[in-house]
């Protein structure tokens, strides 16, 4: 008798839905820092720091992105924005499933 094994798969990810649990759980272990820094000619930038090993970053920085609507970078796990967003970064990262408890400046 041959059993079906049929997976859920997130219509939005295109993942199967189990991987997206583990990565909820390793979202709540995370203790991410925010600071801005003063880069060449005075601009300002948002860094993000401090993804484990079970997140996406490369995910995490093109919502931030997007939602804020400026240029960034990853550089050694390590989110930078340009321009100074320190203070509304910590509630997309808390819609995006990190705790809230666990985002510190």
């Amino acid at each position: 008798m041959i059993k079906n094994n049929t997976m859920e798969i997130d219509p939005k990810t295109g993942l199967p839905a189990e991987a997206i649990q583990w990565e909820d759980l390793a979202k709540g272990s995370q203790r991410i820092t925010v600071a801005t820094d003063k880069k060449r000619y005075g601009k300002i930038v948002t860094m993000v720091s401090g993804f484990g090993s079970g997140i996406d970053v490369k995910k995490i920085a093109k919502e931030l992105k997007n939602e804020f609507a400026c240029g960034g970078t990853i550089k050694d796990d390590t989110i930078i924005l340009q321009g100074d967003h320190s203070k509304r970064v910590k509630g997309l990262l808390v819609k995006l499933g990190f705790d809230e408890s666990s985002i510190g400046n």
